[in-house]
Order: C-alpha cells, then sequence, then structure tokens
C-alpha cells in the first residue's frame, strides 16, 4: 500500500471516531435531561402533601404548635383561636373598665357631688357652717370606714374609696379654717399633718399610689395658709415640708416614681411662683433660704435613698432630675443672697458650698462599691461645675482663666486615664470656657492704642497676663499630649464628627494661645512706645507746629509681628516635621506658612517702604530718630521669610502628608522670589536716586526671570515651569508695550528691547537643542 492509500485509509478511520464521539456526545445529553426530569418529579412529589393518619386526620410530622394548624387537624373542632383572641382582648377591656376605670370615675363623681351638695347647703342657708364642716367630716369618716370594710375582699375598689375619704378630709379642713374661721391656724395645720401621717400610712400598707398622689399630692391644691400677713411664708412652707416628708418616708419603702416626680414638680413651681410674686427681701429673706434648702435637701435625700438602698441603674431621667434639684435650688438662692446687701458678699460662698455637698456626695456614693459608679462621677461632675462657677463669682481676671484651664487638664487627664468619660465630658465644657476667658483677658489688658487712655505700662514678659497666657497654653499642651496619648482611649468614636472637631480644636486651643502670648506682648510694647512718643511742637517751628506722633513705631510693629509669625509657623513645621508627622497639623501649617509669606510680600514690603522713605526724607528727624535701622530691618524680614520657604520645601518631601504638592509650592517659591526681588530693585533705585530706571529695570528683571525659569524647566524637565516662564515673558512683553515705552527714550528703549530680544532668542534656542527631552517630558 502505497502512501497515498494509506492517507485515504488512516482519513476514512478518523471520520468514524468523530462520528461515533459524537453519538456518545448526544447519548450523554440525552441522559443528562432525563436525570432532570426524574429528579424535577421528585421534588413536586415531595412538596405534596404527605398522606394524613388514618384516626387523627393529621399529617406525619406535622407542627402543631400554631393555631392554624390545630385547626387544619381538625383537633380544635368548632372553636377558634381569633374567637379566643379576641373574646381575651374583649375580657381584658371589660375588666379595665368594671374593675379600675369605673370606681375612679365613682369616687370623682361622689366627691364633686359632696361639694355641690355642700354647695347648695350654703347658698340655701339650711344649715350651720358647724353642721355643714361636721356632715364633711362624716361623710369622709364614713366613706374611709366603708373602704376599709372592703378591703379584703376588693381591694382595688377600697384602695380608691380611701383615697377619695382623704381628700374630701383635706378640703372640709380647708373650707372650716379658711372660709368659717371655725379653726384657728395651728389646729388646722395639725389636722393636716394628722392627714399627712394617715395617708402615708395608708399607702404603705395598701401599697397603692393612687392613695398617696390623691393624699398627699392633692394636698398641694389647698394652699390655705396664705391669708395671714407676714406668717404665710413660714406656714405655707411648712406644710408643703410636712407633705415631702411623707413622700421621703415612701421612698424609703416604695420609690414610686410618679409620685415623687409629681411632689418635685409642684414644690418647685409654688416655690418659684411664690418667689415672683410675694417674695420681700425684708420680711422672707432668711426664712425663704431655710426652706429653699429643706427642699433642695429632702429631694437630694428621696433620690439617695432608693439609689443606695434599691441599686437602681443610673438613667437619663436621674440626670435630668439631679440637674434641675440642684440648678433650681441654686438659681433661686443666688437671687435671694443677689437681692440682700449682705448676701450680695456670700454668693461665692454659697456656690461653693453648694460644690462641697455634692462632693461629699460623691464620696459617700463611691464607697457604695455595688451602686452604679456612674452616679457617683455624675454628682462629683456637678460639684466641679459648682467650683468652676464659683471661680468667676469669687475672683476676677486672669485667676479665673487660669483656674478653668488647670481643672480642664486635671479633668481630662482623670477621665482619659480611669476611663471615666463624664469627667473628659465635663473638661471639654471647661476647655471652652478657658479659651474663651483667656480672650477676654486679652481683650481687656492688651487692644490697640490700650496705654493712651490709661497711665497703665505692661513690662513687657514681666506680668501676670503674659505669665497666665504662657500657663494657660501649658494646659493645653498637657491636654493636647495626653489625647495623642495611645495609652488612653476616648469615648469618642474616631470616625465621628464631633470626635474630629475635638482633636481639631484642642491643638488649635494650644497654638492659637501660645501664638497670641507672644504676638500681643510684642504689639502692647510697640504701642506703648507710640503712645509714649506724643510731642506737642509750638508755633516756634515754622514747618511743624501741633501734635505728632512717631509712625515709624507702627511700622517696625508690623514688621516685628510679621517677622514673629513666619518665625513661630517655621517652628512649628520643624516640630511636626521631626517629632509629631502629623498630617493634617502639615497641611494646616502649609496654609499658614503661605498667608504669613503672602502677608509679608503685601503689608510688610509695604511697611518696609514706608521706613526706607522716612529714613530717606528725615521727616521729625530732630525729634526722632530716622536711623540704619529702618533700611538694615528688610534684611532680617528676608532672613524669617527664607526660613518659613526653606520649612515648606522641607514639607513637600514629607510622606506623611500624602499629597503632593510640588507644582503649587514651585509656583509660590518663584513669584515669592520675583516678588521680593521686584521689592529690592525698587528698594535701591530710590535710596541711590536712580528711580527713573525702575520700570527698565523691573522690565530686564523680569525678562531674565523668565529666561531662568525656561532653563530651570528643561533642565528639571517641569514643563510647568516652562509654561510660567513663557506667560512671565508674555505679561513683561505687555508691560513693555503699554507702560514702558511711552516714558522711555529712544536709546532706553533701544538697551530694553534689545535685552528681552536676546533672550528670547536664547530661549528659542534652548527649546530647539534640548527638544528630545521635552518630548520625553510630555510622553511622561
Amino acid at each position: 500500500m502505497d502512501n497515498k492509500d494509506k492517507i485515504e485509509h488512516l482519513r476514512s478511520e478518523l471520520e468514524k471516531l468523530l462520528k461515533r464521539q459524537n453519538d456518545i456526545s448526544e447519548d450523554i445529553n440525552s441522559l443528562r435531561v432525563e436525570i432532570d426530569k426524574l429528579h424535577n418529579s421528585e421534588t413536586r412529589q415531595e412538596d405534596k402533601a404527605l398522606p394524613r393518619d388514618y384516626m387523627t386526620g393529621v399529617k406525619p410530622n406535622q407542627d402543631l404548635s400554631s393555631p392554624k394548624k390545630e385547626i387544619e387537624s381538625g383537633l380544635l373542632g368548632r372553636t377558634t383561636p381569633e374567637v379566643n383572641e379576641s373574646q381575651k382582648i374583649q375580657s381584658n377591656l371589660e375588666k379595665f373598665i368594671g374593675e379600675n376605670l369605673i370606681n375612679k370615675i365613682g369616687i370623682a363623681v361622689t366627691v364633686i357631688g359632696i361639694a355641690l351638695g355642700a354647695k347648695y347647703s350654703i347658698e340655701h342657708d339650711l344649715v350651720s357652717p358647724l353642721v355643714r364642716i361636721i356632715l364633711g367630716y362624716l361623710s369622709g369618716i364614713v366613706l374611709l370606714g366603708f373602704g376599709f370594710k372592703l378591703r379584703k375582699t376588693y381591694k382595688n375598689y377600697s384602695a380608691v374609696l380611701v383615697s377619695g375619704a382623704i381628700s374630701i378630709l383635706y378640703f372640709i379642713t380647708y373650707f372650716a379654717y379658711n372660709s368659717y374661721g371655725l379653726f384657728p391656724q395651728m389646729t388646722a395645720f395639725l389636722l393636716m399633718v394628722i392627714f399627712t401621717i394617715f395617708s402615708v400610712f395608708v399607702a404603705i400598707n395598701y401599697n397603692k399610689q393612687v392613695i398617696a398622689h390623691i393624699g398627699l399630692v392633692g394636698g398641694y391644691a389647698v394652699p390655705f395658709l396664705l391669708n395671714e400677713g407676714s406668717g404665710e411664708a413660714v406656714t405655707l412652707f411648712s406644710y408643703i415640708t410636712i407633705i415631702n416628708t411623707g413622700i421621703l418616708i415612701i421612698s424609703f419603702k416604695k420609690y414610686w416614681k410618679s409620685l415623687f416626680y409629681s411632689s418635685f414638680g409642684f414644690t418647685w413651681l409654688i416655690f418659684f411662683l411664690w418667689y415672683l410674686s410675694r417674695y420681700r427681701v425684708d420680711e422672707h429673706f432668711g426664712q425663704s433660704l431655710i426652706f429653699l434648702c429643706i427642699f433642695f435637701i429632702t429631694f437630694y435625700l428621696t433620690f439617695l435613698t432608693y439609689k443606695l438602698i434599691k441599686k437602681e441603674e443610673f438613667r437619663i431621667e436621674n440626670i435630668i432630675l439631679l440637674l434641675l434639684n440642684s440648678f433650681i435650688f441654686y438659681g433661686i438662692g443666688y437671687a435671694i443672697l443677689g437681692d440682700h446687701q449682705v448676701g450680695q458678699q456670700l454668693l461665692g460662698v454659697f456656690t461653693i458650698c453648694n460644690a462641697i455637698i455634692h462632693f461629699l456626695v460623691s464620696i459617700l456614693i463611691y464607697r457604695q462599691r455595688i451602686i452604679d459608679r456612674n452616679i457617683s462621677y455624675f454628682v462629683s461632675g456637678i460639684a466641679l461645675v459648682f467650683v468652676s462657677i464659683t471661680i468667676p463669682i469669687q475672683l476676677d481676671g486672669n485667676w479665673v482663666t487660669l483656674l478653668w484651664a488647670g481643672e480642664a487638664a486635671l479633668l481630662f487627664w482623670i477621665g482619659r486615664r480611669n476611663s471615666t468619660y463624664i469627667y473628659e465630658k465635663l473638661s471639654y465644657f471647661l476647655m471652652f470656657l478657658a479659651f474663651f476667658s483667656n480672650l477676654q483677658d486679652w481683650a481687656t489688658m492688651y487692644g490697640t492704642y490700650k496705654a493712651e487712655s490709661t497711665n497703665l505700662r505692661i513690662k513687657p514678659l514681666l506680668n501676670i497676663n503674659f505669665l497666665s497666657s504662657l500657663l494657660v497654653s501649658a494646659a493645653f499642651g498637657f491636654i493636647n499630649l495626653v489625647n495623642r496619648s495611645k495609652k488612653y482611649s476616648s469615648y469618642l468614636n474616631p470616625q465621628r464628627r464631633l470626635s474630629k472637631i475635638i482633636s481639631f480644636s484642642i491643638p488649635a486651643f494650644f497654638l492659637f494661645t501660645l501664638y497670641g502670648a507672644f504676638h500681643l506682648e510684642i504689639a502692647n510694647f510697640w504701642d506703648q512706645q507710640f503712645v509714649d512718643s506724643t510731642i506737642t511742637i509750638g508755633e516756634e517751628d515754622v514747618q511743624y507746629h501741633g501734635l505728632y506722633k512717631n509712625h515709624d513705631l507702627l511700622r517696625f510693629k508690623t514688621i516685628w509681628l510679621i517677622n514673629y509669625t513666619l518665625f513661630f509657623v517655621s517652628t512649628l513645621s520643624f516640630l511636626n516635621i521631626r517629632k509629631l508627622k502629623e498630617r493634617s497639623l502639615g497641611t494646616v501649617n502649609l496654609c499658614l506658612i503661605v498667608l504669613s509669606v503672602v502677608i509679608f510680600l503685601t503689608l510688610g514690603l509695604h511697611a518696609l517702604s514706608e521706613l526706607r522713605i522716612s529714613y530717606l526724607e528725615q521727616t521729625l528727624s530732630q525729634y526722632y530718630q530716622r536711623g540704619i535701622g529702618n533700611i538694615s530691618l528688610r534684611y532680617i524680614s528676608l532672613a524669617f521669610v527664607a526660613l518659613a520657604l526653606f520649612m515648606s520645601h522641607k514639607y513637600i518631601g514629607q510622606d506623611f502628608l500624602k499629597r503632593n504638592f510640588r507644582i503649587p509650592f514651585d509656583f509660590f517659591l518663584h513669584t515669592s522670589i520675583l516678588w521680593v526681588l521686584s521689592s529690592e530693585l525698587i528698594n535701591w533705585t530710590d535710596i541711590m536716586e536712580s528711580t527713573q530706571y525702575q520700570k527698565l529695570g523691573l522690565s530686564i528683571l523680569w525678562g531674565s526671570y523668565s529666561f531662568w525659569l525656561i532653563v530651570l524647566g528643561i533642565w528639571k524637565k517641569k514643563k510647568y515651569l516652562r509654561i510660567g516662564a513663557i506667560t512671565l515673558f508674555a505679561a513683561t512683553l505687555l508691560k513693555l508695550f503699554i507702560y514702558d515705552i511711552s516714558h522711555l527714550d529712544t536709546f532706553k528703549k533701544a538697551i530694553v528691547f534689545v535685552l528681552l530680544g536676546i533672550l528670547l532668542l536664547i530661549s528659542s534656542f534652548l527649546y530647539n537643542k534640548y527638544k528630545h527631552i521635552i518630548s520625553e517630558t510630555k510622553k511622561n
């Protein structure tokens, strides 16, 4: 067999194999389809209802926990759970109306009926006043006895009847005393005491709040002792004190919160309204303070009693109650003392006494180791608030700020160290107080021309104001160190906006306070020098006569404040680069450097030019010294500017910034350099009395700097520098044609055009020679 036949044979075998392969593939697919059909059929059969048990009619494994499934099984017969639930709701509603609501409505109607009957008998004079009161007491006693009789069988109903009876006894006593004068004041008062004691006993015995509410809180509606002259306050508040004492006794047993809150609100409301309408300093000063303290202590003890005995968790309503009780007491007490001649001298003592009370209570609670410690921390926090309030009341000026700042630092450290976050929260409040108090101190002690309105002279750096500012900044610095420490954790979530605000505010307070301390000292020094330079020149001086001051001193003030600012931001940059490595601080620091340099380029260079003019013209030189310092100060300032720009350059290469500021920095750097060189050119042409060459010199300077930027842009492969150079070239040519050419003679015009032309030609040559480098830069 030749090769040709062999090839044909192999092809034939290959075709057979391919056909068999196709047949096998079809068989495989058919099997898959059949398997899928069988699998789907089995799944559907599993989903069908399973056969029920022959006897019960229940499916195998059926869950009968649901009432609905029990209905399907037939086990519940005709009784449906929906009907049972409806019947249950109706039964509960019926129980509530029949056992609770109706009897309360009934006792209210009964009391109203007795009152209407009494009113009718009075209007028609059916019985004498004495008989009316006796009948009233008898009705209350009968109702009371009937309530007691039903106690064993119908306790809830009996409690309502007893509470209604107590209310009747209260009001009958009120009518007997107020309307008919059948009782003297002391007798009525003793009867009220008896009813209060009885109400306390019955409420505890029945274990029903309704009796306490009607018996005690209802007693507030009987302010019957307000009808007798000067003794009314003592009697009224003695009566309220008895009611509150009853509440305190109940709190030892039950601590019914609604009762406590009601008595709290009624007591302070009555006292506050009495203070607004009837308080007289000469009559009620001592009485009001005594009862104010009694009410405060009563409610404080009521609160603490339950907390100490029942070990209740500290909740938000407890915070509100403690704050209200403390600050209502303090606010009214402060107002009472403030209206009294002697009391005005005791406001600080009164405030610190509040702090001592809360501090002692916090120690007492802290020693109860089972109780929630948050109560102790919160009460001690209130004590610290009162200490903070005492500071501005008793002290003045810098001492207030110092104590607030020290207190803030201490609280922040304790809060972070012991994870007692209530202290940390209080420290934030004190930080803001200290910061703004320090600002107020600055406004009071410093200010532009402050020395002009007073003979006070502040010795630079050696004065209480500067020392106070340093101590406040030290407190903020300590807080900042604790805040940065990884040893302590804050309760604030770092991702929340509040946490970010606080994290920014703490270092901002520190830096602003530290910067302001020296800034104000420098400003105040030059302000005092300016005020002290005041002279009066008589008419014998023909050229100058009148009132004059040395305005160069204000220019020196401006320059030295700018120099100090440049030094401050440069030092801050150094510390952040070497030690802190804070990204946010670095970004803010760069912005501050830019702002400081811009201020120098505008206000600073203007002030330096004014000093130069003053030196050259020697204005009032016979009275004020116009020395070389007016000129040399420029180069001291340029050194500070160079330092700030150098620190900016160092910032650019820091990894912790995580942003590329290279292009903005180069733009800012070269703009600043060109600005300073232009100012320096003007400065020296002015000194050399060659002002006619200023315009020519500026055009040549700008053209030369454009050429330098092109060289630098090609060398460093920085396209933006070359574009900036071309833009500066265009601005220079525009200035030349529009502004310079009209003021220059032919020779000067020729010089300028030739020089700029040469610079442009050389620039073009460089572009052509290094076009491969420029091309690579564009690709990159």
